[in-house]
């Protein structure tokens, strides 16, 4: 049994349909990338399954659990974590208190202070950084600090909006190097992505999106040699 399956999901802005009827899974360890235009349905798909978004069909299945329609906080207890487009970090906390934010669904307070460190340790310049606020921070290092916030909820499955957008290039591969990082401890990743052929490269598996539905599917390796892929999203 996958880890995360969707099943002919639907999601409505008002009058506008959203998504229609998608279907995917992400399984244990996995790193599933969704591709698409701008408007095709890619952060709308996460803001569903983190309960932001209410859908008006279909099923969402976190580690056989049903928890369709299900209110953010709650999803967030079960370790089913975003990252949000735009990052979202608190601009007059301090990166610390930031940090200790994503640990709010926790009750397992004594190993707390150990993930604090530990993500320090994974990301040094919030380190250096501990104690500034953390509006003041650069784009990257804003990135850096909303990735390590999610890792203090030991995601069981992290789900990465937009991580490069408005990046500069060097920073856009510091990024997806954190993300290979991630990947490498075997935690599960669901990520949209922009850049496509950066995503293509990470990812075991892409779905691309139009439009609110999916219109290919496939090992990610096979889909950046795909030369209909290559020339709608790789350029």
């Amino acid at each position: 049994m996958p880890l995360l399956e969707i099943h002919d999901l639907h999601t409505n802005y008002g009058a506008i349909k959203a998504l229609r009827g998608i279907s995917f899974s992400v399984d244990y360890g996995q790193v599933v990338t969704l591709i698409g235009a701008n408007g095709a349905g890619k952060s709308t798909t996460l803001n569903t399954i983190s309960g932001l978004l209410k859908p008006t069909q279909g099923h969402i299945i976190f580690d056989g659990q049903d928890i369709t329609g299900w209110r953010p906080d709650r999803i967030a207890g079960l370790h089913l974590v975003q990252v949000p487009e735009g990052r979202q970090i608190i601009a007059p906390m301090s990166v610390y208190e930031n940090l200790q934010m994503g640990a709010y669904p926790r009750t397992d307070r004594d190993a707390i202070a150990d993930d604090l460190e530990d993500v320090l340790q994974r990301f040094p310049r919030l380190d250096e950084r501990r104690e500034q606020k953390a509006g003041s921070l650069s784009g990257g290092e804003q990135q850096m600090l909303a990735v390590g916030r999610a890792l203090m909820n030991r995601p069981r499955l992290l789900m990465l909006d937009e991580p490069s957008m408005g990046l500069a290039p060097l920073l856009v591969n510091e990024v997806f190097n954190i993300i290979a990082s991630i990947k490498e401890r075997n935690i599960p990743i669901l990520l949209v992505e922009q850049n496509a052929r950066k995503a293509l490269q990470i990812a075991d598996y892409a779905y691309v999106l139009e439009r609110g539905v999916i219109v290919h599917e496939g090992e990610a390796e096979a889909l950046r040699q795909d030369p209909n892929i290559i020339s709608a999203y790789l350029g």
